[in-house]
């Protein structure tokens, strides 16, 4: 008897395609569709043993009566009602395979993007102009620059891996502090959160979107940052004022910013940040990449054989209002 496996976000044929190239036997799977009326979604939910997705309310979960896992297929939770999953006795896991290593990568990517003026200088060369000379006084390079990773969770410790191999001095916060080997290891040194404030070249973020993070970067946050600093946010967007930094880079408080993740998703057409030249911007894509897909799909079924051989599941969490900020 094969076991239903649940996918409820509506995905284009291609992605799905990728997603179950990996499904082990055993598996059968379901979708929601947009155009499903209320009772085809009581239905599948009905007949689920395990459901992947991003979003899911009590409601749902109330239906979703045969139900022995939720996965979640990335590490922001925030979105499912972990609370009446618990209530319920099924358990919600996380996949941070594939999501660590898509977001560290992008960070890199933001961060030399900006120094390096790329997308100014792909546009002009697109455009039939060579500016060989023209960034010259303005881009930067990375080596010797301080590097401040707020937050040092998994993601966050990928980061630094990955930062160390530009000559970095790399710094830290979080509310539990690393272990000395680990510190060692990484090559990075805990510092105050408003040290690394004031004295950070870069500064990066890697936090839940909790009540303690929300907004965790404001206008006095940013009114402590060198001029000279560039900040990048690839968590969640409400950790970061989108007014205040707004009006941070428009008004030169800031360097620049590299953003892959907003306060309103999908970001509005006229969100003013948009405009801005000192700002690079992707839309929510750190983790969108075919290896990073592959790596999700394994992990999920890796966790549902886990429950179906009487195990525990591995990667699972708490509500969201019971798992403390990563940094306050």
């Amino acid at each position: 008897m094969a076991h239903t496996v649940l996918y409820m976000g509506s995905s284009p044929q291609a992605h799905r395609e990728v997603t179950l190239s990996v499904e082990p036997e055993g598996f059968e799977n379901v979708w929601l569709e947009r155009e499903d009326t209320p009772d085809e979604v009581r239905a599948k939910l009905a007949e689920a043993d395990f459901i992947v997705t991003g979003a899911i309310s009590a409601e749902q979960i109330a239906q979703a009566t045969s139900v022995k896992l939720i996965q979640m297929p990335g590490v922001g939770y925030e979105r499912i009602d972990v609370e009446a999953a618990n209530a319920r006795g099924i358990p919600v896991a996380i996949t941070p395979e594939g999501t660590i290593v898509g977001v560290s990568e992008h960070v890199v990517l933001l961060i030399l993007a900006i120094y390096k003026h790329l997308p100014e200088a792909h546009n002009a060369l697109k455009a039939g102009r060579w500016i060989h000379n023209d960034l010259r006084h303005v881009a930067l390079m990375l080596e010797h620059k301080r590097v401040g990773v707020l937050g040092m969770g998994r993601i966050g410790r990928e980061v630094a891996k990955r930062l160390r191999g530009f000559d970095v001095d790399l710094v830290y916060y979080d509310v539990v502090r690393q272990s000395p080997e680990t510190e060692q290891a990484l090559g990075i040194t805990y510092l105050p959160f408003e040290e690394i404030l004031q004295t950070a070249d870069v500064i990066t973020l890697h936090v839940f979107l909790a009540e303690g993070s929300k907004h965790l970067i404001g206008a006095p946050e940013l009114g402590l940052m060198k001029s000279s600093a560039v900040i990048v946010n690839t968590s969640r967007g409400g950790v970061i004022d989108e007014v205040a930094l707004y009006t941070a880079l428009r008004s030169g408080r800031i360097l620049a910013a590299g953003l892959d993740v907003f306060e309103i998703e999908p970001t509005p057409s006229d969100n003013p940040i948009l405009q801005l030249d000192n700002v690079v911007v992707t839309p929510h894509m750190a983790t969108a990449n075919r290896d990073s897909m592959l790596k999700k799909s394994e992990a999920c079924y890796a966790n549902f054989n886990r429950v179906l051989r009487g195990e525990a599941p591995i990667n699972t969490v708490q509500p969201y209002k019971a798992v403390e900020a990563a940094v306050r």
